[in-house]
């Protein structure tokens, strides 16, 4: 377990002592406060459940060897299910694959897996959606969106699960053809500036932007991965003097990414429920344990779909949104 984090909650009223119900949740990291609330919301439906829980996490994001040994660990251990937030969607695939044959329901959170069916669910925000809202809400904001230049700040390009549904969304929504959705690149729309990989972090954003930034110093809107990439592409773009010339997106709703829309930081992101993803992961191990049922996806989706709503405090016409004002009631982290 090195690297790795161990929590046993107690058994309760419900339990059998004899045969209690446990559970693996293993996260990409726990420096990130969104895998933080995803194992707050598990362990919380865990004691009311009255059923143990194992917390392993990842020294970093993208530490898939880690995650391998905790699942490694929780095969070991005889758990019913794994909550899985993956940090390399394919390399942990023939882990998962021992899992699954060892009995054991893996739930897929937030991140697809590689193929998407390697996990028996998923249960995860309809990223598209999140990316989707965003570039709505940027297009109908930006004074001219045919003459805009839009710049991208994806993660990593590596992993692209999570952050290709994002990119794709934003442009579907801003009204960019996306070509072939499942992936990015193949665009040939002008008003592309171009695609840094920031690894979701304010160092990335910051960087990527001033990369960016010199390409074209007149691009004027900005997509980012997450808050941490939005907080350090307007530092970039505060010290160009520009930071009220470009609208600046992201997806996530961490409280700092909260407070970052209601200082004007960032104009509007669109707010998923880590902790949801993994409660309801919790009870979904449980009623399989109980009846052999495994959950099912969202209708019209291939996954559980756990929720995304835009947060903006400067609303659209024709596009639901809430204030950061509402927004701060909700978020996490």
């Amino acid at each position: 377990m090195t690297g790795a984090a161990l929590i046993g909650l107690g058994l309760t009223a419900g339990a059998s002592a004899a045969d209690p119900i446990k559970i693996g949740i293993v996260t990409k990291t726990d420096a990130n406060p969104f895998f933080a609330k995803m194992k707050e919301g598990a362990q919380a439906k865990a004691k009311e459940l009255g059923v143990e829980l194992q917390s392993f996490a990842g020294k970093f994001d993208g530490d898939n060897d880690t995650q391998v040994t905790a699942i490694e660990n929780l095969i070991s251990s005889g758990v019913s299910g794994i909550l899985l937030a993956a940090s390399d969607t394919k390399a942990i695939v023939p882990v998962v694959e021992q899992a699954r044959k060892a009995g054991i329901l893996v739930i897929a959170l937030d991140t697809p897996l590689d193929p998407a069916n390697a996990a028996d669910a998923t249960f995860a925000t309809d990223n598209v959606k999140a990316g989707e809202l965003i570039g709505q809400w940027a297009a109908k904001t930006v004074k001219d969106p045919k003459s805009a230049q839009v710049a991208f700040l994806d993660a990593i390009e590596s992993q692209p699960t999570v952050d290709v549904a994002r990119d794709q969304g934003f442009m579907k929504g801003f009204g960019i053809d996306v070509k072939d959705p499942s992936r990015y690149l193949d665009e040939d729309d002008k008003r592309i500036v171009g695609h840094y990989w920031g690894n979701g972090s304010e160092e990335g954003g910051r960087t990527g932007m001033e990369t960016l930034l010199q390409k074209d110093p007149d691009l004027s809107v900005v997509y980012t991965i997450n808050e941490p990439t939005a907080a350090g592409a307007y530092e970039a773009l505060k010290a160009a003097g520009k930071e009220g010339d470009v609208l600046i997106t992201s997806v996530d709703g961490g409280c700092p990414g909260v407070e970052n829309v209601k200082a004007g930081v960032i104009g509007a992101t669109s707010m998923q429920y880590p902790l949801l993803m993994a409660s309801k992961g919790v009870e979904a191990i449980v009623e399989f344990k109980k009846s052999g049922t495994k959950p099912a996806p969202t209708p019209g989706l291939d996954f559980f779909n756990t929720g995304v709503t835009l947060v903006t405090d400067k609303p659209v016409q024709g596009l639901d949104s809430i204030t950061s004002a509402e927004a701060l009631k909700k978020c996490w982290g």
